[in-house]
């Protein structure tokens, strides 16, 4: 069965099964963590596997011009509730053998955002991998889904990075298993992307690929939008929680690119071409601009992953303890006692005069 999750969080699973893999650098699964869905997490997590040029944004609207700021997308990744197991709601929809699509099984609690990401970057021969993960790719490409999701539980690489991302607060998990499953909403994360010519989701609770028809590279995005929207209006009203990321070239690279681009076609204008002298320089200048803006962007996403393996319980301890031995504890707390009393106070009048 699957865990259950926030919004923003992955915990996705089935039940997990051991399996020691011979000749590669496999281990004993072990835990893994609940990480959040966030494309600076994804982005740092696809670097730390050693993969290169690519990073994740997130997608506000399935808008075409949208999108097409993108380009080039590489993938898309949708998160949505689940309903149990239910078959694609594409009316082209069909599971189709794994011989040529690195197709995994999933068999690890957790997992399931890092094996949509997985199944994009797999499945892609336009991005460099990284030493690592293409010896993996190239020692499991014969293996069925299920052995394939095994392989990907019991990597060292893909587990290590994967967990990087745990809460550092100690009494998370704990809060979590108290919980339990009672009052939480069940997510989880597919992967659409084209693959020799042929749009295809990556559901690793599927028994397979799911076939969504023929496809090009300039215009599988707006079908694989289709699906998503199919998907969506199986809810009807009662389901607003979704969430769509997009694997995209780094976009730093990208830009450095096209500057270097427009860098040589000014120097190739001859004297007298003022007007397109003119108009690259602006188009150079909004180029640096998007790359300053994307290298702040970064800079953020950085700042904030640390935050978030940070451990600041011994801060606050040691802050509510000198606070303890300066005697300014208890009138601190008997003040946030009161204000709550009068913001309690404030909601009950005002649901009265309401009725």
């Amino acid at each position: 069965m699957l865990g259950t999750c926030r919004l923003t969080l992955a915990f996705g699973s089935l039940c997990f099964s051991y399996f020691r893999l011979p000749l590669f650098n496999m281990s004993e699964a072990g835990n893994w963590c609940l990480i959040e869905s966030d494309p600076g997490v994804f982005t740092e997590l696809i670097s730390g596997m050693g993969v290169k040029g690519v990073q994740v944004e997130e997608v506000w609207s399935l808008d075409e011009s949208l999108m097409e700021q993108l380009k080039p997308v590489l993938g898309l990744i949708f998160l949505f509730k689940w309903q149990g197991a239910q078959p694609s709601p594409a009316t082209e929809g069909e599971q189709h053998p794994t011989d040529h699509i690195f197709f995994a099984n999933q068999v690890i609690n957790n997992a399931c955002a890092t094996q949509a990401i997985l199944s994009i970057l797999l499945n892609r021969d336009d991005i460099d991998l990284g030493q690592e993960l293409s010896s993996f790719k190239e020692f499991t490409a014969e293996f069925p889904p299920d052995m394939k999701g095994l392989a990907i539980s019991n990597s060292d690489l893909i587990r290590s990075v994967h967990n990087s991302f745990a809460r550092s607060d100690p009494f998370f998990e704990e809060m979590q298993e108290a919980k339990g499953n009672k009052d939480e909403d069940v997510y989880h994360f597919i992967a659409y992307l084209p693959i020799h010519g042929a749009l295809y989701e990556l559901d690793g609770l599927s028994r397979g690929p799911v076939h969504l028809g023929a496809c090009t590279e300039d215009d599988w995005v707006q079908k694989a939008n289709a699906a998503i929207m199919s998907r969506m209006e199986r809810y009807g009203g009662s389901e607003l929680h979704f969430s769509l990321m997009a694997l995209t070239r780094d976009r730093i690279e990208l830009l450095q690119e096209q500057i270097e681009e427009t860098d040589g076609l000014l120097l190739s204008l001859p004297d007298d071409a003022d007007n397109e002298r003119a108009r690259l320089n602006a188009e150079r200048g909004d180029l640096e601009h998007k790359l300053q803006l994307e290298k702040e962007k970064r800079k953020r996403w950085h700042r904030e992953n640390l935050l978030r393996k940070h451990n600041f319980i011994p801060m606050i301890h040691d802050l509510l303890r000198m606070l303890g031995e300066r005697n300014e504890l208890k009138p601190l707390i008997d003040r946030a006692k009161e204000k709550a009393t009068e913001r309690a106070a404030q909601r009950s009048q005002k649901a009265q005069q309401q009725q």
